[in-house]
């Protein structure tokens, strides 16, 4: 352990040496930026890592506030250097006062690249303006710089620790985060994919007014997704809130292969639709997307088609196809955040229980070292759909219907949707199609039997109506 701990030593000196030499190099800098505060908190950094590794993380409880912590950490800056909005298409520095008729200092929130303002156009119309930090440009290279270094020095200590992929990650999504156009014409894309679900809303982009560090959109009002009490207090029903987000999120992933990669609390808000006051979600902050080739989409359409309908099989087939190999097993339980007794029950069938839950944190820390060689073998399009489904079983798990089965089945009307299309769209007979369409139709049918099950067990009342239909369906248990 000595020697490990003399090459930890090392590899960090090596970032401390590394970062003065940039700052020296570099007479434009502010020492600020990457100084003795900076490198120290990365070196913390390295220390809590190798900590947790060696505890085997048994002090962080699954599901805490940690990680949506350490992913929406704010740095808010003063609101004197947001005096001036550059307007790069004219070459020109705008004042605020030009552009607005009132403008205020307080952030509604702030993250590590970004605060959002509220404003009034001298149009009238109320906008939420998104203001780049002034110094994050120059900063994330650096960053990314010194999180490449830790990692190495960490994978020194460690060498099962395999985490270079972070660092992978962020060199390629962190470029377009920053690039506000780049998230105005995603938030365009996905609002036409998603238009035919009248419970989405999608704010409109300003053009005129946006550039790269800019960012202009209609302003809409709303409670964070997670906040049951919020929900409550307006009216609005978390079970139909959740179906909806599982509806929006199957889309995007096994159909359209365009996925929101940030679905966390702050990101997605829910209201009362002015016109109608039927529930609505508000899909913010439209920076980071994964885009799943079809070869991807398809396998993991099917991978989860067999996880629902218990198809052990095919799950063990799919997953070694998505890269899992031998560790498909601990693939099929982080994808659906289950142990793998319920994932042979049948997810579908056996509600999450709060031993399960339990049972899942205890044993998780167990499994670190696999767990970091699973995600460097599977393709890098699987690591933000994990992200994906991990903040969204966080906010079932906040607004209480992790139980309910709802959202696997709106996962498999849209697998059985996608897979049926691509199956008619690579045939030129007529009546293979019409068989495609049958049996899709024939199976959403039974997935949608299934779900009247699901509730009519739900009623003591009406346990010999599950009797009876057990007894003519049996297939279905």
């Amino acid at each position: 352990m000595a020697r490990k701990a003399l090459k930890l030593a090392s590899w960090t000196s090596m970032a401390l040496a590394a970062s003065g030499i940039y700052l020296y190099s570099n007479k434009h800098l502010d020492p600020n930026d990457f100084g003795a505060v900076r490198v120290g908190r990365a070196v913390a950094t390295t220390a809590v890592i190798s900590y947790d590794y060696l505890t085997s993380l048994r002090s962080v409880p699954y599901g805490s506030e940690e990680y949506v912590q350490l992913r929406s950490k704010v740095h808010l800056r003063s609101a004197r250097r947001l005096r001036e909005l550059c307007c790069a298409n004219r070459g020109t520095f705008i004042k605020i006062q030009d552009l607005f008729v009132s403008f205020e200092d307080t952030p509604l929130g702030a993250a590590s690249l970004a605060q959002v303002h509220k404003a009034v156009l001298r149009d009238g119309r109320t906008v939420a303006v998104k203001v780049q930090h002034p110094k994050v440009q120059a900063q994330s290279s650096k960053d990314i710089l010194l999180m490449e270094v830790l990692v190495l020095a960490v994978k020194q200590l460690f060498p099962e620790f395999e985490f270079m992929w972070l660092v992978d990650e962020a060199k390629k999504n962190l470029p377009l985060e920053l690039d506000f156009l780049n998230e105005g014409r995603n938030a365009e894309k996905v609002a036409r994919m998603l238009k035919h679900f009248d419970f989405l809303k999608v704010p409109r982009i300003y053009w005129e007014l946006s550039t790269k560090r800019v960012l202009l959109m209609e302003f809409v009002d709303g409670g964070q997704v997670n906040d049951r009490d919020y929900m409550e207090k307006n009216g609005i029903d978390v079970n139909e809130i959740s179906r909806h987000l599982g509806k929006m999120y199957s889309e995007m992933i096994f159909v359209n292969g365009f996925v929101h990669c940030d679905p966390h609390p702050g990101n997605v808000l829910v209201r009362k639709r002015p016109d109608t006051g039927r529930p609505e979600i508000v899909l913010l902050d439209h920076g980071l997307y994964q885009v799943l080739t079809d070869e991807f989409r398809l396998d993991y359409c099917r991978l989860w088609q067999s996880l629902i309908w218990t198809d052990m099989k095919r799950v063990k087939t799919y997953s070694e196809r998505l890269g899992a190999g031998d560790l498909y097993p601990l693939f099929a339980c982080m994808l659906t955040a289950r142990s793998w007794d319920s994932v042979n029950r049948g997810i579908s069938r056996a509600p999450v229980t709060t031993t399960e839950d339990s049972e899942i944190r205890s044993n998780a820390a167990n499994y670190l070292p696999q767990i970091s060689q699973l995600l460097n073998r599977v393709p890098r399009q699987m690591l933000l759909i994990f992200k994906t489904n991990d903040l969204l079983r966080g906010i079932e798990a906040a607004l209480g219907t992790r139980a309910s089965a709802s959202s696997f089945l709106s996962m498999s009307r849209c697998c059985v949707r996608a897979l049926a299309w691509h199956e008619r769209r690579n045939t030129c007979s007529f009546f293979r199609r019409t068989q495609i369409s049958c049996s899709e139709a024939f199976t959403l049918w039974q997935i949608s039997l299934h779900e009247l099950i699901l509730h009519v067990k739900g009623f003591r009342l009406a346990h010999w109506v599950f009797a009876l239909l057990g007894w003519l369906f049996p297939a279905l248990h």
